[in-house]
């Protein structure tokens, strides 16, 4: 019954925060998504809603430190955001707290030359 309550209270975050963030073409949501084992990072035009471009964990180097690897993908997001012309996003959190993989992503986002 915990983790009912869990995605319940996420979701309630989850719509406050999309409320106020808005993506469009020139500066594009950066929408986070973790499970267990991955982590998904995606760049939306909300007005359009399509997706401009997508990263997870998969597609990175083989890692066993969940948090490494939420950095190269926030580093593999901005490389190809920087393809797409793309250097300012807004930072979609998803409910989920600004701390541990979620933040490592942001970093590494930062660090691959995105401005959030």
């Amino acid at each position: 019954m915990a983790t009912a309550k869990k995605v319940v209270r996420r979701k309630k975050i989850r719509m406050r925060i999309r409320k106020k963030i808005k993506g469009t073409l020139q500066r594009p949501r950066l929408s986070v998504f973790r499970s267990n084992k991955q982590i998904y990072a995606q760049l939306v035009d909300d007005i359009s809603g399509h997706t401009l471009c997508a990263a997870s964990s998969k597609e990175c180097a083989a890692s066993n430190n969940k948090l490494e690897q939420a950095k190269e993908v926030g580093k593999l997001i901005a490389s190809k955001a920087k393809d797409n012309d793309i250097e300012n996003v807004v930072f979609d959190r998803s409910g989920y707290l600004y701390h541990g993989r979620v933040k490592a992503l942001a970093d590494g986002a930062r660090e691959g030359g995105l401005s959030l």
